[in-house]
């Protein structure tokens, strides 16, 4: 069993991606799990803590632009125009790859996903390692993603190496992922950067329709994701949630009964809804919950993302 060590030193942090180790990291939008990117026994470490699929790709962090030759073969035009937009943020982009990114990051696939995070700390941390970090979510596959560093720890701890220390996430909810390597550009996972603000940029920019059988070039688009151990049920609104102190709800508004449920959450915005979802779910597996009621929004701008982490969520099946 690993010793995982705790810090809120950046540099103490990538000593050990450096070393061959992963550690996860706080971004804006979840905490990441990391290795160097071009190091496959370290990226095999990362499958083996999470029990992730070999077969969901990992997205490839960097510090700034200039590893981005590093990481890809080309830089498109329109993901030219969305990194002008939105790098540092919480979007990614998918390029084809370099030779030096291994298929194991990639799912076998000659794309990649990049994306330069805004946190601060991350930033810090990115540029100590060196090198491009590959990182999906720091947790055990299939559960809620982690937004605050204690429950990376309840997930990981003893199954990796470090944990860079954080705040709790700001977005709380996984990046964007838009395809750019074709004609039109592809939102293959929506995020904080919406639609809509990708459409101001290039207009031509559509939902993936994700066709049966295709490969996922994006993680969290294959296998159930985001689920506590609790049921997961959508109500249109409050009061079509059944009251029981084996219950929880969350949404925008409030339940009449509010406190004959065992978890209780009225969020202020669909922000506060996003940033609060996951470790709601995580706050519920705790209390030893059965069922999670979710008010459903409009989904447009972030509610489309939050939208579908919540029906992933409920879903009782891989696919």
């Amino acid at each position: 069993m690993t010793t995982t060590v705790l810090t809120e030193s950046p540099q103490q942090a990538a000593h050990f991606i450096r070393e061959g180790e992963v550690v996860a990291f706080p971004t804006e939008t979840v905490y990441g799990l990391g290795a160097n990117l071009f190091d496959e026994a370290a990226i095999r470490k990362i499958f083996a803590s999470k029990g992730r699929p070999a077969d969901n790709p990992l997205i490839a962090h960097v510090a700034d632009l200039s590893q981005l030759r590093l990481v890809a073969r080309d830089v498109t035009r329109a993901a030219q125009k969305f990194i002008a937009a939105f790098f540092p943020g919480p979007l990614t982009v998918l390029l084809p790859k370099s030779e030096r990114v291994p298929l194991l990051a990639t799912a076998g696939l000659e794309t990649v996903g990049v994306r330069i995070p805004r946190h601060p700390v991350a930033r810090e941390f990115l540029s100590a390692c060196g090198v491009p970090v590959a990182a999906p979510s720091a947790n055990l596959s299939g559960r809620p993603s982690p937004t605050t560093w204690e429950t990376v720890q309840a997930d990981l701890d003893g199954r990796i190496s470090c944990i860079l220390k954080g705040d709790q996430t700001e977005v709380g909810l996984e990046s964007t992922v838009v395809d750019c390597t074709g004609v039109v550009p592809v939102v293959l996972r929506a995020g904080a950067i919406t639609l809509e603000r990708l459409r101001e940029v290039i207009p031509e920019t559509r939902l993936s329709e994700g066709g049966a059988g295709e490969l996922p070039k994006s993680p969290g688009l294959k296998y159930r994701h985001y689920a506590p151990q609790a049921g997961v049920v959508l109500v249109a609104q409050p009061h079509e949630a059944s009251p029981a102190a084996n219950a929880a709800y969350i949404g925008i508004g409030a339940h009449p009964q509010a406190a004959s449920f065992g978890r209780h959450r009225a969020c202020d915005s669909v922000e506060d809804y996003a940033r609060a979802l996951f470790l709601f779910f995580r706050q519920c597996d705790a209390a030893g919950i059965g069922l999670i009621y979710c008010q459903a929004v409009t989904e447009a701008g972030l509610g489309l993302a939050l939208m579908d982490r919540i029906r992933r969520a409920a879903e009782k099946h891989e696919w």
